[in-house]
């Protein structure tokens, strides 16, 4: 879960800013250990993420019922150095020791964290995203991109994303449409430099596009999302192309397939991606059916309303002792 975008959905209601939430943000690791170490002083009710779970340990001193989102379990990334990951690992334990109650993002983080506590202290509540109902095609312009004539990938550029498989596999032969993927792309870090020299001339590196319009209309026109994520739970870019109604099409961990559900489509490695790709790309009708199974799956699971309803309830019930594990 993005706990940063969860934190401003939550300031929108202003009944939040009471329990704590009224803090600057700041950017960065370091921004964020000086955020949570500042924060420890106050009163939050929740705290988003478990990167810093060791300072919580200064409200069960002072008997602050204290609420943890466990995000997902990321001492398992590639990305993070063996001091990284050991910091990671025992922040998480900490996280599950010193909270009054943990909220997990996805089925499978809870069943993680019951390894750690008893599943009574543990509630499932996912990441949400707004509904897309319609989009600025004129954005597209600026990529020489036409509606329904481009997939999608957003990513960080990452081995455990997927993204050199997707490439190559689109790349395998002429599409008649463009791949476009997100991030900011640098010829001189090795794995970057395998994604592009894998890719074909119908693949576009863009860079990173932070603008949320741009965005959403570049999700909502799209025919395809590519989702190569292979480790985390609820995904937020995964949970945002769904409320886009887009087709989906995810590496098939036991993750994206609790949340894209069975309307979506799955792939592991780059032949099954290529297959796929085939499959779907050259049946409209399919892209069709995927993209209504994908709003469908939205409504069902991950609108704000439902997921900013979850938390509020819990919260209410956390801060007057009623949640079980609370003690």
């Amino acid at each position: 879960m993005n706990c940063g975008r969860l934190c401003h959905s939550l300031l929108s209601k202003s009944k939040w800013k009471r329990w704590g939430f009224g803090q600057v943000m700041q950017s960065g690791a370091k921004g964020t250990i000086v955020f949570d170490w500042k924060s420890a002083a106050g009163e939050p009710g929740l705290t988003l993420g478990y990167n810093t779970a060791v300072f919580c340990l200064a409200y069960r001193l002072k008997g602050i019922t204290n609420l943890i989102n466990m995000d997902g379990i990321e001492w398992r990334r590639q990305k993070w150095s063996t001091l990284e990951r050991a910091w990671l690992y025992l922040n998480e334990r900490a996280g599950c020791w010193l909270g009054n109650h943990l909220i997990a993002d996805h089925p499978e983080i809870k069943a993680h964290l019951a390894t750690r506590v008893a599943d009574s202290k543990i509630t499932m509540i996912p990441y949400g995203a707004d509904r897309i109902d319609s989009a600025d095609s004129g954005v597209l312009a600026q990529y020489g991109l036409q509606p329904g004539g481009y997939a999608m990938v957003i990513a960080r550029p990452e081995p455990e994303n997927s993204i050199l498989e997707i490439v190559a596999a689109f790349s395998r032969k002429p599409r008649g449409m463009k791949l476009v993927v997100l991030g900011r792309y640098d010829p001189e870090v090795p794995y970057h430099k395998q994604v592009m020299d894998a890719a074909s001339d119908e693949v576009m590196f863009p860079g990173a596009i932070y603008d949320k319009a741009t965005v959403s209309a570049l999700r909502f026109h799209s025919a395809l999302y590519a989702h190569g994520h292979q480790v985390g739970g609820t995904n937020p870019s995964l949970v945002e192309a769904m409320g886009a109604g887009s087709a989906v099409l995810a590496h098939g961990n036991h993750f994206n397939r609790w949340v894209a559900g069975p309307g979506a489509r799955y792939f592991e490695g780059e032949q099954q991606c290529a297959d796929q790709l085939d499959a779907i790309l050259s049946d409209p009708a399919e892209i069709e059916r995927m993209r209504a199974a994908s709003r469908e799956r939205h409504a069902a699971m991950f609108t704000w309303e439902r997921v900013l309803g979850e938390c509020e309830g819990l919260l209410e019930s956390g801060l007057r002792g009623k949640v079980q594990g609370s003690s």
